[in-house]
């Protein structure tokens, strides 16, 4: 089983990192980094890299894609080699998934087109015109297609699908041996939850940058 993970200019670290601790973990599990070219790629901060071994070409038929999202996706769903790719991947993946705003770039390769998605609070909005029909739900299956809501949420969307493809035993194994056990301090981690003040202010923010990108 290959599982590749694209790497992208500005991804967010845990998009990546969250899901692959656990499916890297799947019995037989190859899972590989992938990006345009081989080598190091720059998270959203600048401040950490990860090591794409392989490039796009190397990789056209993994068996479980996965996408991360981060300020770089608004460029990557319209990066023509990327979706080239994406679209390639899918075609004979077993499953298609994406963590944050990588749902974005899934639908901007045209694949979740009237499917049911999620994403990042702040940015469903943009997938409605995409043709999906976005949803506030932490992990969302449709098909073959799994995405899951805001950066943490895909360590949730990893533990789901490693019970669908290993069953609950080795899933609740994986969940054990990673001690995946949230206790957070605050509870505060949906807009429905934090506090109005808080959600104005990244909502604003979020449009502000819309705008200037548009």
């Amino acid at each position: 089983m290959q599982i590749a993970v694209l790497l992208y200019d500005r991804f967010t670290t845990l998009d990546a990192v969250g899901p692959y601790e656990l499916l890297a973990r799947l019995p037989g599990a190859e899972t590989v980094f992938v990006a345009k070219e081989a080598g190091p790629v720059r998270n959203d901060q600048g401040s950490l890299a990860l090591v794409a071994d392989k490039t796009l070409a190397d990789v056209p038929t993994p068996d479980i894609l996965l996408v991360p999202g981060g300020p770089g996706s608004r460029e990557a769903m319209h990066d023509p080699e990327i979706l080239a790719w994406v679209r390639t991947a899918d075609a004979t993946s077993t499953w298609t998934t994406s963590v944050c705003t990588g749902s974005l770039i899934l639908a901007g390769a045209g694949l979740l087109a009237g499917r049911r998605a999620t994403a990042h609070w702040l940015a469903l909005d943009e997938l409605k015109p995409l043709g999906v029909e976005p949803t506030g739900e932490r992990v969302v299956l449709d098909g073959k297609y799994v995405t899951a809501a805001g950066v943490s949420s895909g360590i949730d969307m990893a533990l789901h699908l490693v019970g669908r493809i290993a069953g609950d035993e080795v899933a609740q194994t994986i969940q054990l041996l990673t001690e995946y056990d949230p206790q957070p301090p605050y509870d505060a981690g949906s807009p429905e939850k934090a506090p109005a003040g808080i959600v104005a202010h990244w909502r604003g923010q979020a449009e502000r940058v819309l705008a200037q990108e548009g």
